[in-house]
């Protein structure tokens, strides 16, 4: 079984920058796609970003160049690095990652940006 653990997350004043991190635990974990959505209530959970096992990334095509997510797969880690957040960035920011043939959640981190 796998399961995720995130961090990071928090209250910051718009310009101010985060670093989210996910760590999936469990034995023999093979993590395929690692990925960051974020959701504000009443809307949809929207894709950030995801990177695959060969780094290849994608973001979503609501999220700028301030956003950079990275993955350390020796630590079956992944982050999400946000620069020059902005009030809009408010929301639950959560970590999916894929193994061969299942899909897991985070818990959920809320990041919330003041002006």
């Amino acid at each position: 079984q796998v399961q995720l653990v995130e961090s990071g997350g928090g209250l910051v004043q718009s310009g101010g920058s985060l670093r989210l991190s996910c760590v999936a635990t469990g034995n023999n974990v093979v993590i395929t796609s690692m990925a960051w959505y974020r959701q504000v209530p009443g809307n949809q959970r929207e894709l950030v970003a995801r990177i695959s096992s060969a780094g290849d990334v994608n973001y979503g095509d609501s999220v700028t160049g301030r956003f950079t997510i990275s993955r350390d797969n020796a630590m079956n880690t992944v982050h999400l690095q946000i620069d020059s957040l902005k009030v809009e960035d408010t929301a639950v920011y959560y970590c999916k990652m894929v193994t061969w043939g299942s899909a897991y959640w985070g818990q959920g981190t809320q990041v919330t940006v003041s002006s």
